[in-house]
């Protein structure tokens, strides 16, 4: 059988050679072409190949009736609709590696470059002048290079600055001691290593958690003098703040290549002397580009020859009958990872997750993913999903174990997820009421009835009087609603826990001031 694919977006015949090379496939290069023009033709196609020009909404895939694939010759799916392609059981497959190289070359060229003021040096020559004085640089040898995020990338720039005989430390939430003395560099919370860095280098995926990281107070522990590198997501430094820190002398310099909003040619912080910049330069070099058009050209070969996509975005379709009897528990088996998510204080070594009562009759894989998926979404944001949950936890050094038991504890169905930190165990439970839907019947050691959705507030505590109405009394003086709350305790006078489920996210300060009430020992806000 002979496929088509339709490649809109300019890609190169390199990029493009293994699907050139099948002899299964018809290709056809038509690029810029008018929304309405794609719509024309679009159903003639099995598979779509597109770089980031080409909107691929949910007209374009409901108008391909014959699509089985479509390719992103790029690391994000933006242009994508993947909710409409799951629904049309489209596969749709990106390349996360191909620019890795890339991206660390540039993040170490910024590094460098700013280190020694040559972009400044190099415009002083182009106005004809010859000033030494004025950009006098430091060396990157014995300094120490703080790294926030140690993905593929930011693991790159790691081994790169070990060469350059700097010191490195590093934060990720999936990153242990154990691992750090593998690679032989520094481990440390988020707060140690922007306090230890001489130059800070951020490589963390934007998400709710890791918007303007760097930020205000961040900058306060830096050292003073410190440099700052960004070549991963605009939104990750606050450049505001960054801005005011140069300004005060906190900051000596920083070099960015992406910003919060782009293109960023008006922004007050390219004023400063202080400042390199580039335009989004950091996957754009000649084999980048070929290596994401490689990589999707061989995963659309391998779909449409019955096989599996090394690098999918999205859900493949799942038998109507399984899908039928394990789809009550999606919602569940998500929210239950989420939840442990953001209770986590760790990086995280290993996941368990125990089925139970009706549960051990169906098929769990598809749950163990989507908990995962929960899981891992807090730091990996959409590029996790139920295809590549258990990949990306194996590259992070996460072990995983399903269990099946019968012991589900009164329930008719029980599902508990547990982890195992460096420094902590956590655990939650689950079920599903009948009539009722989902509910958290258990935290830790905890018995729990808890709708996992909403705003919640959890809070360890002593067990004495009044902490409930201290609780409600400050909750009301900030007019904050409580829409449910349930108490726990094991034994009288002991340890304790408190779930409020409110009608808004607690502010900074209002965190602090319940963190601060006595008897109370951790407050953690989750959002559901």
């Amino acid at each position: 059988m002979t496929f088509k694919i339709l490649i809109s977006d300019p890609l190169s015949e390199d990029g493009i050679f293994p699907l050139r090379e099948a002899e299964n496939l018809e290709i056809e290069v038509d690029t810029g072409l008018t929304p309405e023009e794609l719509l024309q033709k679009i159903d003639q196609f099995d598979g779509l190949l597109v770089r980031s020009q080409t909107q691929v909404t949910r007209e374009v895939i409901e108008k391909g009736h014959n699509l089985k694939v479509i390719g992103r010759a790029g690391v994000g799916v933006d242009n994508i609709d993947l909710d409409a392609a799951t629904e049309n059981g489209i596969i749709v497959v990106n390349a996360p590696d191909g620019n890795t190289n890339s991206a660390a070359e540039h993040t170490m060229a910024m590094l460098m470059s700013l280190a020694r003021n040559i972009p400044q040096a190099y415009m002083s020559i182009k106005n004809k002048e010859w000033d030494r004085k004025s950009y006098v640089g430091v060396e990157l040898r014995e300094k120490t290079l703080g790294i926030v995020g140690l993905g593929r990338i930011g693991a790159e720039v790691a081994r790169r600055a070990k060469g350059q005989r700097m010191n490195v430390i590093a934060y990720d939430p999936f990153f242990t001691k154990e691992q750090a003395e593998a690679m032989g560099i520094g481990f440390g919370t988020l707060e140690e290593v922007i306090e230890a860095g001489d130059f800070i280098t951020v490589h963390t995926p934007l998400l709710k958690e890791t918007h303007h990281i760097i930020n205000k107070d961040a900058f306060t522990k830096m050292k003073d003098g410190v440099r700052i590198i960004n070549c991963a997501r605009g939104g990750i430094i606050d450049e505001n703040a960054l801005y005011d820190a140069i300004v005060e002398g906190k900051v000596a310099g920083a070099a960015l290549d992406v910003f919060e909003e782009e293109p960023a040619i008006d922004h007050k912080v390219l004023t400063l002397k202080e400042v390199i910049a580039t335009p989004h330069l950091g996957a754009s070099t000649v084999e980048a580009q070929e290596n994401v058009a490689i990589d999707v050209s061989h995963d659309v070969v391998r779909i449409l020859d019955g096989g599996l996509a090394r690098n999918p975005v999205n859900i493949p379709s799942v038998p109507r009958e399984i899908m039928r009897k394990i789809e009550p528990y999606f919602y569940l088996s998500e929210k239950l990872g989420q939840f442990l998510a953001q209770l986590e204080t760790g990086g995280i070594e290993e996941i368990n997750i125990n089925y139970a009562g009706d549960l051990t009759a169906l098929e769990i894989a598809p749950l163990t993913q989507n908990t995962l998926k929960g899981l891992l979404s807090r730091y990996l944001g959409t590029r996790v999903n139920n295809v590549n949950a258990s990949y990306l936890a194996e590259r992070r050094g996460i072990t995983v174990h399903e269990n099946k038991t019968s012991a589900a504890r009164g329930f008719t169905n029980l599902m508990t997820v547990e982890i195992l930190t460096n420094s902590e165990k956590r655990r939650v439970s689950g079920t599903l009421l009948n009539g009722l839907g989902a509910r958290i019947v258990k935290v830790d050691d905890y018995s729990m009835d808890v709708l996992p959705e909403g705003h919640l507030v959890l809070i360890h505590h002593q067990d004495q009087p009044g902490a409930i109405g201290r609780v409600g009394n400050l909750l009301a003086e900030n007019d904050v609603n409580i829409a449910t709350m349930q108490v726990g305790r094991q034994h009288v006078g002991g340890s304790a826990i408190m779930m409020l489920i409110i009608d808004r996210p607690l502010t900074a300060e209002e965190l602090e001031l319940m963190r601060a009430m006595e008897g109370f020992e951790r407050v953690t806000p989750v959002d559901l």
